[in-house]
């Protein structure tokens, strides 16, 4: 690249600029919305639970009270892309009526954002799921997106 040899436009090259992307796409799954109730363990062993808002194959959306925040995130400050909190989440996907499966995973808490005085979200991605989890998240999350179009 270079300086313009001339201000007329006919006579400047063009220039490409590059923007950098800061974070990763948050919306490359589907999301549907959820109640359930998730249990995050933190690398030191601490165990909170949140409620779920919405699920992807990808991630899980949560709320969660300060009280809560401060456990799981140092300083309360959301976290710096690339510097992503170590996580272990554990919930039950309603597949069938007559019992739940249950889902654990290891994440990343990738999201923070404060909703309220006392009400923040949370955003986890999936990095690794122990047995068939990622099964049951993509079967549950495949069923409500076709209930979703169908309006059952």
């Amino acid at each position: 690249m270079g300086k313009a040899a001339s201000f007329e436009t006919g006579l400047a090259r063009r220039v490409r600029i590059k923007t950098p992307t800061v974070r990763p796409s948050l919306r490359n799954q589907q999301r549907v919305d959820v109640t359930i109730d998730v249990t995050l363990e933190s690398p030191d062993g601490q165990c909170v639970v949140c409620k779920a808002l919405n699920l992807s194959r990808a991630g899980v959306m949560l709320c969660c009270d300060k009280n809560t925040v401060q456990q799981l995130i140092p300083g309360m400050r959301p976290p710096a892309p690339g510097n992503w909190i170590d996580i272990k989440t554990r919930f039950p996907i309603p597949l069938s009526t007559r019992h739940p499966e249950n889902v654990s995973a290891d994440g990343h808490i990738i999201h923070m954002r404060r909703v309220s005085r006392d009400e923040f979200q949370i955003g986890v991605q999936f990095c690794e799921f122990e047995g068939n989890g990622f099964d049951y998240i993509d079967k549950f999350v495949s069923k409500l997106l076709a209930e979703q179009k169908t309006g059952a």
